[in-house]
């Protein structure tokens, strides 16, 4: 391990745009390991801005900090993670991006006709949601949510 390889924490807080308390969360929840200087300092191999980088996407994207942690693990320790390592976690989070992509697309194409009990044409709700049946599958904008009229 290089000098250069070793970053502190206000460095890494720097670099990442992630605040040093933010750091110290993850830390805590075991998504980052730093180790210490000989004067008790934290700090930081330089990979770990693309730890806590996929962390902040995998936020974005809503996965749990459980989640997170789940696929970090499957990141090596001890050394800086290489492109096989990364792929593996890639293939979940394009798994996860895919079913995200469809239910939003899916939710924008329904929103054009179908909002609120179904529908947002009171002429229409007649023949889409007679009765409100929609309102039997729950709360919400059943339709838009993916839920199929019954007819």
């Amino acid at each position: 391990m290089h000098a250069n390889d070793i970053i502190s924490i206000g460095d890494l807080a720097a670099r990442t745009g992630i605040s040093v308390s933010a750091i110290r969360f993850y830390e805590t929840r075991n998504l980052i390991e730093p180790f210490r200087s000989s004067g008790g300092q934290r700090r930081f191999l330089r990979s770990d801005v693309r730890r806590l980088s996929f962390i902040r996407i995998a936020q974005q994207l809503g996965l749990s900090i459980e989640s997170i942690g789940a696929e970090l693990a499957k990141l090596p320790h001890g050394r800086t993670p290489n492109a096989a390592d990364w792929k593996k976690i890639s293939r979940t989070m394009r798994t996860l991006l895919d079913a995200k992509i469809a239910a939003l697309t899916q939710t924008r194409d329904r929103l054009d006709g179908c909002i609120g009990c179904g529908c947002l044409s009171l002429q229409k709700c007649a023949l889409y949601n007679p009765q409100d049946r929609a309102g039997r599958l729950g709360a919400g904008p059943r339709y838009v949510l993916g839920d199929q009229p019954d007819m």
